[in-house]
Order: structure tokens, then sequence, then C-alpha cells
């Protein structure tokens, strides 16, 4: 059974899909900084609209309302952004 990161969704079904490969941590690879912590809110919704704007093909501002959109869904984030 995997898990799915608090900020961003993704499953996490390997060691390597967690935060410095620490399965105790609640978030992935890509949602922390090199030292292990998580990253802020305004971080994680700039990489994210990056990400839907490369993998969505949507326009900035687009990108940038569905990135709260989902975010304010997950655990890390519930209610913020809405």
């Amino acid at each position: 059974m995997s898990k799915a990161c608090i900020a961003c969704g993704m499953p996490m079904d390997s060691t390597d899909d967690f935060a410095m490969g620490d399965k105790s941590k609640k978030y992935c690879k890509h949602c922390c900084h090199p030292d292990g912590t998580m990253e802020s809110y305004e971080e994680k919704l700039k990489s994210f609209t990056k990400f839907l704007i490369k993998t969505k093909g949507l326009d900035k501002i687009r990108a940038k309302e569905k990135a709260v959109e989902i975010m304010a869904e997950l655990p890390a984030w519930k209610g913020r952004g809405t």
C-alpha cells in the first residue's frame, strides 16, 4: 500500500520517493529542501504551477489557479488559498 505526499499528492511507493529516503516523512522528495524540511506553501505553489504549465500546457494564470485548487484539498494545505 502506497502513501501519498501530503504536500503534492504524489504516490510514494518506494523509499526513494520519500523526502531524504525517510519513510517516516509524510512528504515526497519533490516537496523538500536539501536538508529534508518541507517546502513552504509559497514554494510549493510556485513549483506546482510550473509543473502544471509544463505537463498540462496551461497558461501561467490558469496553472496557478489550478494549483491553488488542488493544493487546497491536500492535507498539508487543507483550506489554504480558497
